[in-house]
């Protein structure tokens, strides 16, 4: 998550252009055959670069393309490349996309709708579906995604009495018992970009707070919380310069009893046997409902001008959302499966995930309410955070001195 937020903030630029990609016919026969297809994604590290890879390969036998020539670039360049692209005309046929960047892109007429190729997503998560639709069409299908949620390391917990929180005060209860010599009881990413952002929104979103009005006494009170852990000692100080994966190493080392982090971080954890459990971020009064964040990318068909291309590139896009791909997209990536009939099964195989999968199936996409314009609205989020944990400004104020 950490490397691909950066693209968020490009593509916000793209939201006045109008991009045209008529592109050229090379790789189609003259009988409209496709024997070769090019895809551009952000998957540089290993071993998501060959999982990806490897997946892409199979779908591109399994609709009868040759060769699948794929370009994998750092995740806070993709964007700029795209409009390289765009304005050169050379456009893939196959685009991945961070699920917040779709509508933005689709704005600007680079992207197809999916509905134009048969493809709908009836039966996926509400909040894939939502990410990857602009004015009512469909631009992108969405194979496995992310959210975030509440580890806690089970041994440390135990020993001192603790059960996991399920409510706001019993968070600060529980972390403050768990504080003790350098270990916190609670930690978490406040840092002043979109990744500090995406962390925000549990509390935030828990709480009755929104996007479209960030002055609201609920938004207030979710700073209220984040202040109240940092103050009381129980959170360092330091979440203001955390990254998700420094909050992770933090958790590791046994410096911080329970943290807020995605399941891209069980690879790790695992390989550093802790005994971990997750559950939702807590409520903070009865009756409310926790909500999460969507994380993940979709697969895109960009407007080429090359019908049989664009055609080839949807089934490849179809075949990446297969049941079996999204299993297996999900078990090698620590994501879930977009669909939600395959929800029991992937819990049962891979019960680390269980959590993350009921989070998942109610996680709500960033860009559902503002569309194109989250990212602007993110900055005010994360600045307006950072003022208060700092202490230039108060939960009440901050956010309209950030310029919500």
């Amino acid at each position: 998550m950490r490397r691909r937020m950066a693209a968020v903030a490009a593509a916000a630029t793209l939201a006045a252009l109008t991009l045209t990609a008529c592109g050229d016919d090379d790789g189609s026969s003259s009988d409209g055959a496709v024997d070769s297809l090019t895809v551009l994604d952000y998957y540089t590290d290993e071993p998501t670069t060959s999982q990806v890879r490897a997946l892409l390969d199979k779908c591109g036998t399994a609709i009868g393309v040759g060769k699948v020539e794929r370009t994998a670039v750092p995740g806070p360049t993709l964007i700029q490349k795209v409009l390289q692209q765009a304005s050169s005309k050379t456009l893939p046929d196959v685009l991945m996309l961070d699920n917040p960047d779709i509508q933005q892109i689709a704005a600007t007429g680079a992207l197809t709708p999916l509905e134009d190729y048969g493809i709908k997503a009836d039966g996926y998560a509400a909040g894939p579906v939502s990410a990857a639709t602009y004015k009512g069409k469909l631009y992108g299908l969405q194979p496995a995604a992310n959210t975030i949620a509440i580890f806690y390391n089970k041994d440390i917990l135990a020993k001192a009495g603790v059960t996991p929180p399920t409510t706001w005060a019993e968070l600060k209860t529980a972390a403050k018992t768990l504080t003790a010599g350098d270990r916190y009881g609670f930690a978490f990413n406040a840092t002043a970009d979109f990744e500090g952002a995406w962390q925000f929104l549990p509390p935030m979103w828990t709480n009755g707070g929104d996007e479209t009005n960030l002055k609201s006494p609920q938004v207030a009170g979710a700073l209220q919380l984040w202040k109240d852990l940092v103050d009381s000692g129980v959170t360092s100080k330091s979440v203001v310069t955390w990254t998700q994966a420094d909050v992770n190493d933090q958790f590791i080392a046994g410096k911080a009893a329970m943290m807020l982090n995605g399941p891209w971080q069980i690879p790790t954890l695992e390989k550093a046997k802790v005994n971990f459990g997750v559950v939702p971020f807590p409520v903070n009064t009865p009756g409310q409902t926790s909500t999460a964040p969507l994380g993940g990318e979709a697969w895109t068909v960009p407007l080429t001008g090359d019908k049989a291309r664009m055609g080839k590139a949807a089934e490849l896009v179809k075949c990446m959302n297969t049941d079996e791909n999204q299993l297996a997209r999900a078990k090698d990536g620590g994501l879930v499966p977009t669909r939600l009939a395959l929800a029991d099964r992937f819990k049962s195989e891979v019960p680390a995930m269980a959590g993350f999968t009921d989070a998942v199936a109610k996680a709500r996409a960033r860009t559902g309410k503002l569309g194109e314009k989250w990212p602007d609205t993110a900055k005010v989020i994360f600045s307006g955070m950072q003022l208060v944990l700092t202490g230039q400004a108060a939960p009440a104020d901050a956010m309209a001195k950030a310029g919500g």
